[in-house]
């Protein structure tokens, strides 16, 4: 995998949650590349990536923090994870994705996302069709997570 596909998504990823959350400080840590992922994060929302570029976006985040940034969406008391909890930040990752899709088809990238798929669960094994997934870390005032990036140029 090649690292111009981070810069694209950490944009649209920042530009979202600042403009959404309010997040202005977000802050990425050093990427990692594994060939096999293994969320440690509790709800994992995971967008599908189509065209010119192939695979899987994939956003992990704790409990806490999926609660706290749909409470933030809502502006209603979260207390758990159910299906309007689930909806709320798949919603988010596909519109971080959809932002990301416009930079990457800026950078000459034609391709498209899938709806989102929302999965929860701790130690959940995450097969992606590409060879290699990029772990972006950010850490913003709601919390960290992770942006596992599994693309291919097929």
């Amino acid at each position: 995998m090649t690292t111009d596909y981070i810069e694209p998504i950490f944009t649209a990823t920042n530009k979202v949650l600042n403009n959404i959350l309010q997040l202005e400080e977000i802050e990425q840590g050093p990427t990692t590349v594994t060939e096999e992922l293994i969320s440690a994060k509790k709800v994992n929302i995971s967008i599908g990536v189509t065209g010119e570029l192939e695979g899987a976006i994939i956003f992990s985040f704790s409990e806490e923090m999926a609660l706290k940034i749909v409470q933030e969406m809502s502006g209603m008391e979260i207390t758990g994870i159910d299906k309007f909890v689930t909806s709320a930040v798949g919603e988010l990752g596909n519109i971080i994705c959809g932002n990301a899709m416009t930079e990457l088809n800026q950078n000459d990238y034609c391709c498209d996302i899938t709806p989102p798929q929302v999965i929860i669960g701790v130690d959940n094994k995450i097969s992606l069709s590409s060879e290699e997934i990029s772990i972006m870390p950010l850490e913003t005032d709601f919390g960290a997570f992770e942006v596992n990036i599994g693309l291919c140029n097929c």
